[in-house]
């Protein structure tokens, strides 16, 4: 059973991509078809990166832990987005040009930022298989922390693009927000024993 979930979770993760070619192979991607591609590319990155992030709250919640199951899928279609979303860009707006891709990530911030978020999560997708998780040991877990960074820079190089409508950075922002305090009260209920998260949920944050 849960074999049929991991392939319908993966087929569905296909989608978005499927719907992107078809519409650019129909012309249907609007006036700059280009700009468009590169555009939802990204945003199919950060929405992955942030359903990635909910599978252990998930768990928690549920006290179930089927959602990790799915953990390694969705990070590495994250993984897959992210590239398509850099592929666009070298590809249909700087045409493989190195030097002036180059230039791009010193002059402008949001491509470093980018760029960086990129590099950050390649050793993640690389080092995602079982036995390098067990060649690293506890170093993997340490190494595998930095999706919290990944999140924060997506998230700026997101807003940094925007140039108007804020809504969905904004959004998103607060569900990443939201992701994180529920980690920190965690395991601040952990460590104490304190603030649990069942009176949490129940009541809600105090002041």
């Amino acid at each position: 059973m849960m074999r049929f979930y991991k392939v319908s979770v993966f087929i569905l993760s296909l989608v978005p991509v499927s719907l992107l070619l078809y519409n650019f192979y129909t012309d249907e991607l609007g006036a700059n078809p280009f700009e468009t591609l590169t555009r939802q590319s990204g945003e199919w990155t950060l929405r992955f990166l942030l359903i990635t992030l909910s599978l252990t709250p998930l768990k928690i919640l549920l006290t179930k832990s089927w959602p990790l199951k799915f953990r390694r899928m969705l990070g590495l279609f994250t993984f897959f987005y992210a590239s398509l979303h850099l592929l666009t860009y070298i590809w249909f707006d700087q045409f493989f040009d190195w030097n002036e891709i180059w230039v791009d990530i010193i002059k402008h911030p949001f491509i470093t930022i980018g760029m960086l978020s990129w590099l950050i999560l390649l050793p993640l997708a690389i080092t995602s298989t079982r036995g390098m998780k067990k060649r690293l040991g506890r170093r993997w877990k340490k190494l595998h922390q930095a999706v919290y960074v990944i999140g924060v820079l997506v998230l700026i190089h997101y807003f940094m693009l925007v140039k108007a409508d804020y809504w969905w950075p904004v959004l998103y922002s607060l569900i990443f927000i939201g992701l994180m305090v529920f980690r920190v009260l965690y395991i601040r209920q952990r460590l104490t024993g304190r603030f649990g998260l069942k009176m949490l949920l129940r009541q809600g944050v105090k002041p």
